[in-house]
């Protein structure tokens, strides 16, 4: 696994732009292209029509694309600064198509960028972007936190490992910022009660591959108590002063209310750190 382009999703938000300084960080760090993906809603109107008419749907693009070249205008100097080459996409579409654009131009990219949903915006727009970044993309989503997150050297880096495809498939896409990472914790909750799935001893399997590929990795097992998983790996990235969490991403049914695991549901609403997530 390499990544060589990085897809960042941005907008004219404050946390939008320290989205992309972590994406243009990260792509330095690791020699990749950075690829912003500015998405424009198209407005919607209630009622048997449903959609407004062309030409307020065209001049209400036109202002919008206006200020997406003025978010954006800052961008080529900042990824010239790092060194890093910049690829600029804008894409306009029905707020409830964005979820698709993003996921096709996703497509396109080794990994892709997104903003946790801030709980004080109320919006579910943004948490259907991240779901849409690793569910329908077969590609790994990296959400930053709504509150920010530096792209620093990775001290530690946390895996929430339950020995799932998803879990498999999170660790493989994640594997260079691993490498790059000082330490690795294999966090393992209740193994007593995992069965046969993480095997005699839980999680050394994936120790033994870790550590073959050249990463420093320990493992760490816990018991849950009366918490929930979602709040387990939080306590543990706290306390492990973790940069950065890896886990696998869960869906049960198509349902949007039944679309994510309870971990994965807590996590992308509550986590402080940056988290990879794949499906």
């Amino acid at each position: 696994m390499t990544i060589r382009d990085i897809l960042a999703h941005v907008d004219d938000s404050a946390a939008a732009r320290a989205r992309f300084d972590f994406a243009l960080d990260l792509a330095r760090t690791l020699g990749a292209r950075v690829t912003a993906l500015y998405l424009i809603p198209e407005p919607f109107m209630s009622g048997a029509s449903r959609h407004a008419p062309a030409e307020i749907v065209q001049e209400h693009v036109a202002l919008a694309e206006a200020a997406a070249d003025s978010a954006l205008a800052a961008f080529p100097a900042e990824a010239e600064r790092r060194s890093v080459a910049l690829r600029i996409l804008k894409e306009s579409g029905p707020l409830d198509r964005l979820p698709t654009l993003l996921a096709r131009d996703a497509r396109n990219s080794d990994l892709v960028v997104v903003g946790q949903p801030d709980p004080r915006t109320g919006s579910g727009d943004a948490a259907l972007l991240v779901e849409a970044a690793f569910m329908e993309t077969g590609r790994p989503a990296l959400m930053i936190p709504h509150g920010g997150a530096v792209a620093g050297p990775l001290r530690r880096v946390l895996i929430a490992w339950n020995a799932s495809r998803e879990a498999s498939r999170a660790v493989h896409d994640a594997l260079p910022l691993l490498l790059a990472a000082e330490e690795v914790v294999v966090l393992v909750i209740d193994p007593d009660d995992v069965g046969i799935a993480l095997g005699r001893t839980p999680g050394s399997g994936l120790i033994q591959y870790l550590e073959l590929h050249g990463a420093t990795a320990r493992l760490m097992s816990v018991e849950s108590g009366r918490r929930s998983v979602g709040e387990v790996i939080m306590a543990e990235a706290e306390a492990e002063r973790a940069d950065l969490l890896v886990m696998g991403g869960y869906g049960h049914s198509r349902l949007r209310e039944a679309l994510l695991g309870g971990a994965t549901r807590t996590l992308l609403a509550e986590a402080a750190l940056p988290v990879v997530i794949s499906h």
